[in-house]
Order: C-alpha cells, then structure tokens, then sequence
C-alpha cells in the first residue's frame, strides 16, 4: 500500500519515497527539559509514534530521532532558582518525560540524543560556519548571515522583505540585519562552554542540525517532523544552515502537527490554561488521553474540552468491553490464531496511508469492534471468522498505541470461568452470582 503524506515544504500531499530502499530516516524536534510537559507537548509524540508504527507495518526498518534540549536559558534559569545543577534539573525532567510518553501509550524513540553530549560537533559546526563566511562574530556572540541563503524561509513561505519591515531594530543591535540569528551566545550565568570567540552556550537552532548531521553522517533524511509553530524561524533556519554547511536538502518531506486548544482557547500562562499531560493522564488515563489526539486529524487543531473526552472515555470503554469478550472467547474455546487477516486490515491501513487519517482509521476500528460483537451473539458462531476479527483488531489497537491491558488468561481464569458456566447450567445462583463477581473483580467479564 502506498503512504501519502502532506509536505509543508511543497504544501502537498506526496507519495513518499525513501531515499534507501526499506529504511526511513526521521528527526522529530523534542522537548526542552525545564519543566513538565503540557499536553500541547504530547502531539507530536502520539502522531510521530503512530507514523513510525505505520511505516514499520509497512516493512520499513525506521530510525527516529528525537532529542532533548538540555541546555537552554529556561533550563539555566531554573536551576539557579532551585539551587541544583543544569544536568540534576534537565536529568529529572527528562525522566519524566519518558515516563509521561509511556503512560500515553507511545514508544520512547530509537535515538534521543541531547544537546550537550554533541557540544564538541556543535563547536566544530559554528566554527566551520564562520570560516565559510555564512557567520560572523560580534563581541563573542556568533550569528548566522540569513543575506547568504536566497531562499530563505521556503520551508513556512514567510516574505522575507515583510518580515524586514515590521521588525523591530534595538538601537545599538549588533546583528547586521533583524533576521539574522543566534549559533553562539556569551553568557556569564550557569553552564557555558569554551570556544575559539568565548565563553557561552550554543543557539537552539543550531543545535537540531549539529544532532542531524552527526546521527545520519551529514545526509538528507527522509522526514522531519515537529509542531506547526515551529515552521518559522526554527525550522527555516535549520534548513538554511544545512545549506551553508552541506550544500543539500535537509530533508525531503516536513510534516507538521497542528496545536492542541483547551475549550477554544489557545494554550498560554496568560489565560491560565495549560494543562499539564501527566495531570490529565492521571484523570483520564492514558488511552482516553491519546484518543482525543488521535480522533482528530494531524493538521487540524485538537479541541479538548469536556465532551470531546467524555466521548473519548465511552469509546475506550466499548473497545474495552469487545476485547474481553473476544479474548474470552477465543481463549476459552481454544479458538486458532493462524488464519490470515490482513484483508480485513486493508480499509484501516488505506486510511493511515492517507496523510495519517487517524479519524478515519478509528472509525474502522469502531466498525471492526461492532463486527466482533454482533458474531460472537449470534446463535452460530463461525469460530474462523472470530479468529480473524480478533487479529486484525489486535492488529489495529497496535498500531495506534490503544493498549487496554488485557493479558492472557491464566489456567485458574479459565477454571473459575468454567465453574460459573457450570453453576449457571445446574441453577446454581448463589455461586454463580459469587463466581461472577470474582471474574469482574479480574476484569474478565
């Protein structure tokens, strides 16, 4: 099946084609690791985590990169107003990163690599940077010279003479022109580093294509990816930095995800409105979190309000009650699981393949749910058919990163489930009304 996705680069929906057959190449932007992340910051976790999921299926051996930023003036600022180190507040926070990415059912990245383990490849970049005349240095800190690249701001198609115009230009700037960015910053305050022009920290922007560059030894790669704000400056100025340093794309499709709004408002400290991911999870659960994100699709804004996980909770739980119906069927009745199911998978991958229509992948699912339990009602159960549902369900639950946490049943599950059968065929109330709260208890009815 052929994948189609939409490249912000060309602002249209491509056939992908990997650069080497069988393999994808994918960097993702991560977090910066001053804080908690909010639930803005689990977008693109859950879309990228699908994508590779997705590609995987599809045979493709995929590599996906995605990094912490470990050094930032956030970062810096914080550890000194909670009187630790830069790496015991950026160590903590990215373990609970992780621990926010597991429980909404995402798989930690190949690669994360964070900044400050490629301080010496970053130092050697701007160096490089500044001999080739696309930077200069000015009093220690060192900038990009945007006048260099002629097609600056292709990637967010942002008019470079409009941007010049409305710009704001501080009396004694020492940048040559208001679009030139920062590769190098002197600072005197927290973690700094020693360089050929000074003491300072790398520029943010400079950071993702050091990190590229090193991990896929300085080659185009297949997808970048990231959140929709990150378009302009951050990405265009990746771009045009890969074009100064290695004369090549950086890479052949973008793709972006659109935001995340709480009750039609934007997210922001002003409103008051930023939800932590982990609170909500804790609330919700981590299924019922993902779904919201997944019902909507990638380039749409996701609108979290009381209805939209209200509605989220009730599918999660009808998914819920199939699945063990199913299981229990299967698994008491000794059902095979070696009958062929891709077939009844072909409308739900169609609907990944389709620049990753979640919405429409979820509604094969649903329909696939109803299926199940409409054949396991009927008064002759076609058991071959119940083993491909049940697969391909399987199957579907998988690649979106639905885990309801069913396990198989144990010898003495089955038992106790035999013996309330048993108990209701001999009239047995009592005990099968004790039976059957013993298998709620375990989740099995």
């Amino acid at each position: 099946m052929t994948l189609k996705l939409y490249n912000s680069l060309t602002s249209k929906v491509e056939t992908f084609k990997p650069i080497k057959e069988g393999e994808v190449s994918m960097y993702v932007c991560g977090p910066t690791v001053y804080n908690h992340p909010h639930i803005g910051n689990m977008r693109p976790v859950v879309v990228f985590d699908v994508l590779r999921s997705l590609l995987e299926y599809l045979g493709y051996k995929v590599t996906y990169v995605s990094n912490y930023t470990d050094v930032d003036d956030k970062i810096i600022n914080e550890a000194l107003k909670e009187g630790i180190s830069e790496k015991e507040l950026t160590d903590f926070y990215i373990s609970e990163f992780n621990k926010t990415v597991k429980d909404i059912g995402s798989r930690v990245p190949t690669v994360t690599p964070r900044v400050t383990e490629y301080m010496d490849q970053i130092i050697a970049y701007i160096d490089n940077l500044l001999k080739t005349g696309y930077a200069y240095n000015v009093n220690g800190n060192v900038y990009f010279d945007v006048s260099k690249i002629k097609d600056y701001g292709t990637l967010s198609h942002t008019n470079i003479d409009d941007l010049l115009v409305g710009a704001r230009i501080e009396e004694n700037d020492e940048k040559k022109s208001p679009l030139d960015f920062a590769l190098w910053k002197k600072t005197d305050v927290g973690i700094k580093w020693s360089t050929p022009w000074g003491e300072g920290r790398p520029g943010w922007h400079t950071e993702c294509c050091v990190m590229i560059d090193s991990i896929f030894n300085h080659q185009t790669i297949d997808i970048h990816g990231g959140g929709y704000d990150l378009k302009f400056p951050h990405h265009d100025n990746e771009i045009a930095q890969i074009q100064a340093s290695d004369h090549h794309p950086l890479a052949n499709y973008w793709v972006h995800n659109s935001f995340i709004n709480i009750e039609n408002e934007k997210m922001s400290k002003s409103l008051g409105n930023v939800l932590l991911a982990k609170d909500l999870i804790d609330e919700y659960g981590g299924n019922v979190i993902r779904l919201v994100i997944l019902s909507t699709n990638y380039r749409q804004t996701v609108n979290f309000k009381d209805d939209v996980i209200k509605n989220s909770q009730n599918e999660i739980n009808r998914l819920k009650a199939t699945y063990k119906s199913v299981r229990l069927y299967v698994e008491y009745n000794k059902v095979s699981l070696d009958y062929g199911y891709q077939d009844l998978l072909d409308s739900f991958i169609e609907a990944l393949c389709d620049d990753l229509n979640t919405a429409n992948a979820l509604a094969v699912l649903y329909s696939t749910s109803r299926d199940i339990n409409t054949l396991l009602k009927s008064k002759e159960i076609d058991r071959e058919r119940v083993s491909k549902l049940y697969l391909a369900f399987n199957k579907m639950l998988e690649i979106l990163g639905l885990d309801l946490g069913f396990t198989p049943l144990s010898k003495e599950d089955l038992k106790l489930y035999q013996d309330y059968l048993d108990a209701r065929k001999d009239n047995n109330y009592t005990l099968s009304d004790k039976l059957r709260e013993q298998l709620l208890s375990k989740d099995i009815l």
